[in-house]
C-alpha cells in the first residue's frame, strides 16, 4: 500500500493532494531540479542520478546507500533508470547491487523509503511514479496521451505522477488536467539561459521584448533595454527568477481552478497557446473512458460552453449518451419542442412560460423536449438535472456546423428510437433548420408553428391552435398524464438518468402506491408513509433514503461494500471491499456491510475505491445499524 501519497480534492484527472515527506509537498508541485539532485543534503525527493554517470555497480550501490543513511524514511529516492515505460530493456541491466531487475520482475528493494517504480511488467504500488522521457514527447499530442493514459491505468489511483522536463506556464494547465501530479523547473532553466522570457500566453525571446509583460518583483526592477546590457550570466539569473516566478504562479492559479471545479473552462482558452496543446484537449475527450470515470456526477460551479470543443466535454457527453441510452419518455402521442431559454430551468423562463400557457388544458397531452447546444436535447424532466440547469453559453443568434450537426444528431438518435403519432416544433432559426434535416433523413413530418417571434400572439396562437387539432382529431386515442402521474414521471425519469434501469426497483408495482409530496422543485417520493428519495434541486438529482437504499440492494449497482464495522462518518477507502466500477464521483451510493446499510455521496469513483490506500471514499448521510 501507498505510505506517503494522500488525494484531497479532484477535478476530473486533475487533483490535489499531498506527499507525507518531510518537508511535506503539496501537489500539483514544481520540483527544483538543483535540489532534485543533492546527495550530500537530500530533500523530500531525491535523483540518486543515471548508471551513465558511475564506473561500477559498486559504486552505484554506494551512492544509493549513501543517500538513504541521510535522507532517512521521509525521503523518496528515485533509482537510476526506474522509470515507466522503461528506458532502457529491463533484460540488459541484470543485477545492481542490491536492486535485482529480471526481465518482468519487481526491482528488489530493502532500503526503508522505497524505490519508485519497477521496470518491465507491471508496476508495484508505491507513491510516486516517473514518466520517462516526458520532455521528449512536447509536440507529439497523440503520443504524449497515450502515455498518460497508459502509465494511469497501469498504476494505482492513489499514486502521484512525475513527468520530468516539461513544464512550462503555458502548458502546466492541461498537463495537470491531464493526471499529472509532479513537474520541475528544468525547462524554465534552459529557457533562461537560452534568453527566453516565459509567461502562460507564451515565450519571448529578449531581444523582441519592448517591455516586460509581467509585473512581478523581479520584472519590475529592470526593462528589457537595461537586461540585454548585462552579462550574459546575469541575464540569465534574472530571467530564471522570472521563469520560474512565472511557473509557480501560474500553478496557483490551476490549483485554485481545481478548488472551484472550474480548471475544463479555463484550459479550452489556455490550449490555444500552442497548437499541439489544442490537439492535446481535443483529443483527450476522444478518450472518453479516461476521463469520464474521474468527472463528477455534478459540480457546484456554472457549466461554461464558450469554445467549440464545449460540445465533446465529458459532462455534455455523458448526459447525451444517458438521455439515448438511459431516458424513458412518457407514453404520450405527441411530442413538441422548444428552444432553449437563456434562463435555467426553462420552464422559469418568460418564454416558455408563455409556451405552456398557450397549452393550457392540452399540455397533458404532450411530451415536451428543448433543443440546446452544447447538450443536444433535454426532456422537460430532466430539465433541473445537472447540467441542464447549469450551464450558460454564448448566444450569438448564429449557430456554426458544428453545433447544428450535433443537436441534429441528438434529436435524429431520439426520434429514431422513439415514434410520435404528431411532432409539433415550435421553433425558428437554426432550430427549424435542424427539425428539417432531422425530418428529412428519418422520413417524418414536423408541423412548424413559429411565425417570426415565437412569443408573438401569432405564432403562441398558431402553437395553440394546432396542438388543440391534433387532440381533438377522431385519430387521437386521448393519452394524457394527470398533476399525480406527471409528478411521479417526473421522478422516474431523473432516477432512469440516475441510475440506468435499476431505478425501475424504486417504482415497482410491488413497492405500493407511490405519491409525490412537496412543492416543486422539492419533490419527494413516498410508498405508502415510507419516504424512498427526496429530489435535490440543486443538482436536480435524487438523494436516497434508507428505505430507498433498501430497495435498490436488489441491483448491485451503485453498491459499495464495507468491511465489518460500523460506520460513524465517512467511509476511508481502506474499509471499502467492493465497488460498483459505475460509480463516479458525486453519485448517490448505498453502502452495505455487515454491521450497517447506509447511503451517502461517493468522493471518488468506484474502481478508486477499491485500488486506493488512503482518502475518503463515501460521505455518508444515513446509517442503519443491522
Amino acid at each position: 500500500m501507498t505510505q506517503y501519497f494522500e488525494i484531497e480534492q479532484r477535478d476530473g484527472a486533475a487533483r490535489i493532494g499531498k506527499l507525507l515527506l518531510s518537508p511535506e509537498l503539496h501537489t500539483p508541485c514544481i520540483l527544483n531540479t538543483a535540489e532534485l539532485g543533492k546527495l550530500e543534503n537530500p530533500g523530500p525527493v531525491v535523483d540518486a542520478g543515471s548508471f551513465w554517470g558511475v564506473k561500477s555497480d559498486t559504486e552505484l550501490e554506494a551512492r544509493v546507500k549513501q543517500i538513504r543513511e541521510k535522507a532517512g524514511n521521509g525521503t523518496l529516492i528515485i533509482l537510476p533508470h526506474q522509470a515507466y515505460p522503461p528506458a532502457i530493456p529491463a533484460e540488459s541491466l541484470g543485477k545492481i547491487g542490491k536492486f535485482t531487475v529480471p526481465t518482468g520482475e519487481n526491482v528488489e528493494d530493502t532500503g526503508p523509503t522505497g524505490s519508485l517504480l519497477r521496470i518491465g511488467g507491471k508496476p508495484e504500488k508505491t507513491d510516486l511514479y516517473v514518466m520517462e522521457g516526458a520532455g521528449t514527447l512536447e509536440n507529439n499530442a497523440r503520443r504524449f496521451l497515450e502515455t498518460v493514459i497508459e502509465l494511469r491505468n497501469q498504476i494505482p489511483p492513489d499514486t502521484a505522477l512525475y513527468a520530468p522536463n516539461l513544464a512550462l506556464p503555458e502548458n502546466i494547465a492541461i498537463l495537470v488536467y491531464l493526471g499529472i501530479d509532479i513537474l520541475d523547473d528544468t525547462r524554465t532553466e534552459i529557457a533562461a539561459y537560452s534568453d527566453i522570457y516565459l509567461t502562460a500566453a507564451g515565450s519571448f525571446y529578449l531581444d523582441s521584448l519592448t517591455e516586460f509583460p509581467c509585473r512581478c518583483k523581479v520584472c519590475a526592477e529592470s526593462t528589457p533595454a537595461k537586461l540585454r546590457k548585462l552579462p550574459k550570466i546575469e541575464r540569465a539569473k534574472f530571467l530564471s527568477a522570472h521563469n520560474k516566478d512565472a511557473l509557480e504562479a501560474e500553478l496557483s492559479l490551476v490549483r485554485e481552478r481545481i478548488r472551484a471545479g472550474t480548471l475544463r473552462e479555463y484550459i479550452e482558452g489556455q490550449c490555444r497557446v500552442r497548437p499541439w496543446l489544442t490537439a492535446l484537449l481535443r483529443l483527450g475527450d476522444f478518450e472518453y473512458s479516461y476521463l469520464e470515470k474521474r468527472v463528477p456526477a455534478f459540480r457546484q460551479n456554472q457549466l461554461l460552453a464558450d469554445t467549440s470543443e464545449a460540445l465533446s466535454r465529458i459532462e455534455v457527453a455523458r448526459f447525451a449518451r444517458r438521455v439515448q441510452e438511459r431516458y424513458t419518455p412518457p407514453d404520450l402521442e405527441i411530442l413538441v419542442l422548444f428552444p432553449c431559454a437563456a434562463k435555467k430551468p426553462y420552464s422559469i423562463s418568460q418564454s416558455h412560460q408563455k409556451f405552456i400557457l398557450s397549452l393550457g388544458k392540452y399540455r397533458k397531452f404532450v411530451h415536451e423536449v428543448i433543443l440546446t447546444s452544447p447538450l443536444g436535447i433535454v426532456p422537460r424532466e430532466l430539465e433541473l438535472t445537472y447540467p441542464a440547469s447549469h450551464y450558460d453559453t454564448a448566444v450569438t443568434g448564429h449557430w456554426d456546423e458544428e453545433e447544428k450537426a450535433w443537436v441534429s444528431g441528438c434529436l435524429e438518435t431520439y426520434l429514431s428510437k422513439y415514434r410520435y403519432k404528431a411532432i409539433v416544433a415550435h421553433v425558428e432559426g437554426a432550430y427549424r433548420e435542424i427539425c428539417e434535416r432531422v425530418a428529412s433523413n428519418l422520413n417524418i413530418e414536423i408541423i412548424y408553428t413559429g411565425t417570426g417571434s415565437l412569443v408573438s400572439m401569432e405564432a403562441l396562437s398558431s402553437l395553440k391552435n394546432t396542438v388543440e387539432s391534433i387532440c381533438t382529431s377522431e385519430s387521437f386515442s386521448k393519452k394524457s398524464l394527470n398533476a399525480e402521474d406527471e409528478k411521479v414521471n417526473f421522478l422516474r425519469a431523473i432516477a432512469e438518468y440516475q441510475f440506468g434501469e435499476d431505478a425501475a426497483l424504486l417504482f415497482s408495482k410491488d413497492v405500493g402506491k407511490l405519491a409525490v409530496k412537496g412543492r416543486f422543485p422539492k419533490y419527494q417520493l413516498f410508498a405508502g408513509k415510507k419516504q424512498l428519495a427526496t429530489l435535490v434541486p440543486q443538482y436536480g438529482m435524487l438523494a436516497l433514503s434508507l428505505e430507498g437504499a433498501e430497495l435498490m440492494l436488489k441491483s448491485e449497482k451503485y453498491l459499495v461494500k464495507i468491511d465489518d464495522f460500523l460506520p460513524r462518518g465517512s467511509i476511508l477507502a481502506p474499509g471499502v471491499t467492493e465497488a460498483d466500477p459505475g460509480i463516479r464521483p458525486n453519485d448517490e451510493v448505498i453502502v452495505l456491510g455487515k454491521k450497517a446499510l447506509c447511503v451517502g455521496r461517493a468522493v471518488m469513483s468506484g474502481e478508486e475505491m477499491v485500488k486506493s490506500s488512503r482518502g475518503v471514499a463515501v460521505d455518508v448521510r444515513h446509517v442503519k445499524k443491522l
